[in-house]
């Protein structure tokens, strides 16, 4: 698609099509706010008038829309031959839309209820995975999807020492590796840092988030798919292992790949070769495989919801990545790095630490770990005016619900709907605002929750829906 690039800002340009005005403008600011250039629109059909002329890195649309839908705007986009990477909103009940979007070329899809970090997260992602293919040669493939770009493991503890000269070894063999962890340990991190040390280096890093995918997409996504293989299949598409090839694949979360799909998985571990869906023609895989998860592997396999050939396949090297409360002088640095890092993002100078923010932070214990703690930082930066940081200013985000959480209190009297948002609230403050990850820990579904928080007089700007 030809047409005069508008990227002002160092980190992109998004454009934003949706019909329903309080999302599209709630997106446009949560973007703007993280430093992109975005363009938001109403219908696809404006959209298409503004691309006439320009283009734009990533593109962020609704599937169900008036007049052109969202399916209708990405193959407009294709025949164009527009580069941008596409990410379709659904609402609920519409994934498999989306499916089928991403089967036509869309880069990944989002779900709604969302939040502020979730779209970051996918936003960033796009963008890398853009960067990337502008970069890349017209023969190399345009499907890979990148790991993180972030490499630096910041901490001296002993913990984080050890760390390292494991990370040192296992790179220097060729074998299977699964690292365990607590969620936010920063696993992905420590299998960027294999792959950078390993032989392979030279080679495509090629990631899986595995929780995001169906079973029906995620076949298609780790060994691709033949043209006409199935309903919506226009073309070939390269699956993972075959775009890793001679490099490394990591497949995060593991433990969220469905029993048949293990199966398949496990053959290509044994055997070194896979077979695109809908072809019988075998790939000879050269590619080493690292895997993440947060859960016990043996409790998985303990309970039948994981094959124990797999496992033992995947095991071959096990990691554990500590957690942040078992290195607690890699804390203050880290606070320190994450407080640089998104001032750079928002254009201040960083905050500094008070000694008594310092000796707040070194004692919490970080349940979300070095994920929580980053997002603590991000958060510092953006709501507080002053240029240092006490541990009074920590207090409203830590002191609470860490009390809370050691010691909660039972007021005789209080009603039993008191008592209800109090926990509400407390807990949606222990995981940062995350709504997913609250209403999880509360054991209700994330509708149920936002319809409390409603009440309370929560509005409804922390998530997109």
């Amino acid at each position: 698609m030809s047409g005069e690039r508008t990227t002002r800002s160092c980190l992109g340009m998004v454009v934003v099509v949706d019909d329903h005005r309080r999302v599209r403008e709630s997106i446009r600011d949560a973007l703007v706010a993280l430093g992109y250039d975005v363009e938001a629109f109403a219908s696809a059909e404006a959209a298409l008038s503004w691309f006439d002329r320009h283009t734009a890195d990533v593109i962020l649309t609704d599937l169900q829309m008036p007049g052109m839908d969202g399916l209708q705007f990405l193959e407009r986009l294709a025949r164009r031959g527009a580069e941008s990477q596409v990410i379709v909103i659904t609402a609920h009940g519409t994934v498999a839309a989306a499916v089928q979007a991403m089967r036509i070329g869309a880069f990944d899809f989002i779900e709604k209820p969302f939040e502020a970090g979730q779209l970051e997260s996918v936003v960033q992602r796009a963008m890398t995975q853009d960067r990337l293919i502008r970069r890349a040669p017209e023969s190399a493939p345009r499907q890979e999807t990148p790991v993180s770009s972030r490499t630096v493991m910041i901490g001296s503890s002993s913990a984080m020492k050890l760390l390292r000269e494991q990370i040192a070894r296992v790179a220097s063999v060729d074998e299977t590796v699964l690292i365990m962890g607590e969620s936010g340990t920063g696993k992905e991190l420590v299998a960027r840092s294999i792959h950078e040390q390993s032989g392979r280096s030279a080679a495509p890093l090629v990631g899986l988030n595995c929780p995001a995918l169906s079973p029906q997409l995620m076949e298609s996504e780790l060994f691709g798919h033949e043209r006409g293989a199935f309903t919506g299949a226009e073309m070939r598409r390269i699956g993972r292992f075959e775009l890793a090839q001679h490099g490394t694949l990591l497949l995060d979360e593991v433990t969220e790949i469905a029993g048949p799909l293990q199966a398949k998985l496990l053959r290509v571990l044994q055997e070194r070769s896979f077979e695109r869906v809908g072809s019988s023609e075998s790939i000879a895989s050269d590619v080493r495989v690292l895997a993440t998860t947060n859960r016990s592997l043996e409790a998985e396999v303990a309970e039948g919801r994981f094959r124990e050939d797999l496992y033992f396949r995947l095991a071959v090297v096990p990691m554990w990545v500590p957690p942040l409360r078992a290195r607690r002088g890699d804390i203050v640095p880290l606070a320190e790095h994450f407080l640089a890092e998104a001032a750079r993002r928002v254009g201040r100078d960083p905050l500094q630490l008070d000694p008594t923010a310092a000796k707040r932070l070194a004692e919490y214990d970080w349940p979300g770990n070095v994920r929580e703690l980053e997002n603590v930082m991000k958060r510092a930066t953006v709501l507080h005016d002053d240029r240092r940081l006490t541990a009074g200013d920590l207090q409203a985000w830590l002191g609470e619900v860490e009390s809370a959480r050691r010691s909660p209190a039972i007021d005789v009297g209080v009603s039993l709907h008191e008592m209800e948002r109090r926990l509400i609230e407390a807990t949606l403050e222990h995981y940062a605002g995350h709504r997913e990850k609250t209403a999880k820990a509360l054991g209700i579904g994330v509708r149920t929750l936002t319809n409390k928080l409603r009440t309370y007089g929560y509005p409804p700007r922390a998530t997109f829906a």
